[in-house]
């Protein structure tokens, strides 16, 4: 892989400890690469690692979330509002006790009607807005990155084209237009992975010119260094030349532009669940949580307030950690 002049910052090591004091040795010139670079600088980012351990968690969380819940003793599907082990007011249907219902059983308390608990629901919800989070962005970036090198690298009519597409998807409505494919799909059918699949193919799709312009853009500059032309001179295809001399080094943005789109299409799930449009029940999201607490808060206000803060705290994790990640990759620091 060629790396260009500013991907590869050569530091002088001189730490006389290391030094071989019986071979006389002298201190040697260690290269080190942008990714070991921008690593170290990483570390030294608190807020940053901070983020990254709550984004590692949170991640833990979704893949877990059944094994966690039978831990914890219940699962998210199991409803505690009938017989003698109901949770709930039978003339009211609200949770029993303070705080929604919280005990030692229920650590956050249970939903009203079902008496669902809501830490497992907690948890599944994590996975879904995750998936489909991650998913959408999946999408995002194997349009934007494959059309933004294409128009990058062989500009002209290929250039001209793509980028008049880019503009045309950038100028539509999405939240709109994600209401109206959801709401025909369901009479159509009522699969909720087809739902699930239509979430993403539209925040995916309709995302995908704003990492191809930046690709665009850096391919643009790319092209013209001297690793390219070197490329050229020995016979090197146009597509080897893109996939192993070019694409290396679109790795800091696409990785920035990752971090930072996924709370984004999580967002953007958890407003379409928000709106009944999003997944459906039995599935579970933050936003599904919303639009139902939406009708008790002034009852129970805890079933409103923590599938917020979760979304709170999951975008501002991945938030702060892109950009500690794009200060660690940004070429012109010098420490």
């Amino acid at each position: 892989m060629s790396l260009t002049p500013g991907e590869l910052q050569v530091v002088a090591e001189s730490d006389q400890n290391q030094l071989d004091t019986q071979s006389g040795k002298e201190p040697s010139i260690v290269g080190r690469s942008l990714y070991a670079i921008a690593w170290r600088r990483l570390r030294k980012d608190k807020v940053a690692m901070v983020a990254g351990i709550i984004i590692v968690l949170i991640v833990l969380i979704a893949i877990f979330a059944d094994q966690l819940g039978s831990l914890y003793g219940t699962s998210y599907l199991t409803q505690h509002n009938t017989g003698s082990g109901s949770l709930l007011d039978p003339l009211t249907s609200m949770p029993l006790g303070s705080l929604g219902g919280v005990s030692a059983k229920h650590w956050f308390g249970v939903t009203p009607v079902l008496g669902q608990d809501i830490l497992t629901l907690l948890m599944q919800g994590a996975r879904t807005s995750l998936l489909i989070g991650s998913l959408a962005t999946v999408v995002s970036l194997v349009f934007g990155v494959s059309l933004g090198l294409i128009a990058g690298y062989y500009r002209g009519f290929a250039d001209v084209v793509i980028s008049r597409i880019m503009d045309v998807l950038l100028s539509f409505p999405t939240l709109l237009l994600s209401i109206s494919l959801i709401t025909v799909i369901a009479l159509i059918s009522s699969s909720e992975v087809l739902r699930a699949g239509v979430i993403i193919f539209v925040l995916g799709f309709f995302g995908w010119p704003y990492i191809g312009r930046i690709v665009r853009g850096q391919v643009l500059s790319l092209r013209e260094k001297e690793f390219v032309d070197a490329a050229k001179s020995l016979g090197a295809s146009n597509g080897w030349i893109m996939a192993r001399e070019i694409a290396p080094n679109l790795i800091g943005p696409i990785l920035v532009y990752t971090t930072l789109t996924i709370p984004n299409n999580m967002l953007g799930e958890a407003g379409l669940s928000f709106l009944g449009v999003g997944v459906q029940p039995p599935t579970t999201s933050w936003g599904q949580m919303l639009s139902d607490a939406g009708n008790y808060y002034q009852i129970d206000p805890m079933y409103l307030i923590l599938p917020g803060v979760a979304i709170f705290i999951s975008v501002m994790a991945f938030n702060l950690f892109g950009d500690g990640l794009r200060d660690a990759l940004d070429p012109r620091r010098m420490n």
